[in-house]
């Protein structure tokens, strides 16, 4: 019954209950009636025979004539019961006249032979017994109608008397009362039904009235409240549903500010650090420069300043690019890009066409944002080349409505605890390595990257060895650039994700 609704439900539910109390009911009264209909009929019928057996074989001679046994069978069959009379004794002739009131009906062949052995037996009289002979009955059906057949033999050598009474108008009368029964019982399952409907709104409409507030909580309309009435468990799931509602909303609205305020904190002071670090960059690229003419003592020095400046450049760069990530400012600038060529451009600007393998069909074109598309592929294959082992072969195919490429390196591929983590902002691996040339920032901001284009990037490790990054582009993702100015450039070079391997 999962596939059921609950409406369904509740209405199969109070349908079957219903069904089985007015069955149970009906078959109670059914048979307690049958019953009683039955034992007052066969008392009534027995008493009567009884009696009449007994005042008309008083009447008779000790041993009656034929005619005589037929003159007593009709007037026995003589009564308000309307039953027929078998009178079975020997006569003054030979043999055992059968005199019945009826006998093209009622035969000795009727009566059956366990009622006529009972009849017969001759019991001792005793302290539990006071009589040889007794009244017996029995239900029979003949030619599909009931009858009562009786049966006594008169103690003291009198005849042996059966009596045979017909049913039909108590059978009729039950089947009346079953008709009566069964429709009352269909009564009751469609009333059942009525009121498992209205029940059932009753119930429902409060639980579809909290769906419906669940679901614009979920489309962030925190502000959903419910109309609470009433002090039923509905009312009070309602109360609890808006008091819970309350604190959400109190607790998303503090965690949004806190995350604006971390957000405005990161984009100052990126914007800050831009300054000074213009300044410093420019003299780090003097001192560069000069760098054979410098003491050898000081060269060392001059060199880390030198790196560690680029990569505190590039470092501001990421952060200023995962603030516009996270503020939604982020937009697509789309264009028109060969495959192809952008990939190759990416590798060339780097340096890095001797360590890069290239497998793509020239004149793949598809709509996108070149500079994003060249952010994912620089981090993608800088992080195979840093982390990885070379060559590092890059493949492009495309599908109906989509663009994949796949990036795979030859190294020792990437733990499997670790894979989860790969795209996780700032994540290392390992204790032991808290610093590399990179900012720990380029898978993120590619995945991201991806995502505004309505993409994916996923990593796996290799059966033949080594990782594969596999990023998917819509070919055009003009549906879901939206508006706006292209924005600042973001991170783009080298700068790979801290790779765990």
């Amino acid at each position: 019954m999962r596939w059921l609704s609950l409406r369904l439900r509740l209405m199969l539910v109070f349908a079957l209950v219903a069904l089985v109390a007015a069955v149970s009911a009906s078959g109670i009264a059914y048979w307690l009636n049958r019953d009683a209909v039955l034992t007052r009929t066969q008392d009534a019928a027995l008493d009567e025979f009884r009696k009449s057996l007994k005042d008309t074989t008083g009447a008779l001679p000790q041993v009656p004539s034929c005619p005589d046994l037929q003159d007593a069978a009709r007037r026995m069959a003589d009564n308000t019961q309307k039953y027929q009379v078998l009178l079975l004794s020997p006569t003054q002739g030979p043999g055992t006249c059968p005199a019945a009131s009826a006998p093209e009906l009622f035969t000795l062949d009727v009566v059956p032979k366990t009622l006529r052995t009972a009849v017969n037996d001759k019991r001792a009289v005793d302290g539990a017994n006071s009589a040889p002979y007794h009244l017996y009955w029995q239900r029979i059906t003949k030619d599909g109608t009931p009858y009562l057949v009786g049966g006594a033999k008169v103690i003291g050598g009198g005849p042996t008397a059966y009596m045979l009474k017909s049913l039909e108008s108590e059978r009729q009368d039950l089947n009346s009362l079953a008709w009566s029964l069964g429709i009352a019982t269909a009564l009751a399952l469609i009333g059942s039904a009525l009121l498992a409907q209205a029940a059932a709104a009753t119930v429902l409409r409060p639980v579809h009235r909290l769906a419906e507030a669940a679901q614009r909580w979920g489309d962030g309309k925190l502000e959903t409240r419910l109309e609470v009435s009433g002090s039923d468990e509905l009312a009070n799931l309602s109360r609890i549903f808006n008091r819970t509602a309350e604190r959400l909303e109190k607790r998303v609205e503090e965690l949004s500010a806190r995350e604006a305020s971390s957000r405005r904190f990161v984009a100052d002071m990126s914007h800050e650090l831009r300054t000074p670090l213009t300044a410093i960059t420019a003299v780090t690229e003097v001192l560069e420069e000069e760098a054979d003419a410098l003491d050898p003592m000081i060269a060392p020095a001059v060199q880390l300043v030198v790196s560690e400046t680029r990569r505190l450049n590039d470092l501001v760069e990421n952060l200023m690019e995962v603030t516009r990530f996270d503020a939604g400012t982020a937009r697509l600038v789309l264009d028109d890009v060969d495959v192809a060529d952008q990939v190759t451009a990416c590798i060339d600007a780097r340096a890095w066409l001797d360590a890069v393998e290239l497998d793509a069909e020239r004149g793949i074109m598809v709509r996108l944002d070149p500079r994003r598309l060249d952010v994912i592929l620089a981090n993608l294959i800088g992080n195979a080349l840093k982390h990885g082992g070379s060559p590092v072969r890059v493949s492009v195919r495309t599908g109906e409505d989509e663009l994949l490429i796949k990036v795979r390196d030859h190294g020792p591929g990437i733990p499997e605890e670790v894979l989860p983590h790969v795209f996780d902002r700032f994540y290392k691996a390992s204790a032991s390595r808290p610093r590399s040339e990179g900012s720990g920032l380029g898978l993120s901001i590619a995945l991201e990257n991806a995502h505004i284009h309505g993409g994916e990037i996923t990593a796996v490790n290799s059966p033949e060895g080594g990782a594969v990054f596999t990023l998917r582009l819509p070919r055009d993702s003009s549906p879901v650039a939206g508006n706006g100015d292209a924005d600042s450039p973001g991170a783009g070079g080298d700068d790979g994700k801290e790779d765990p391997r």
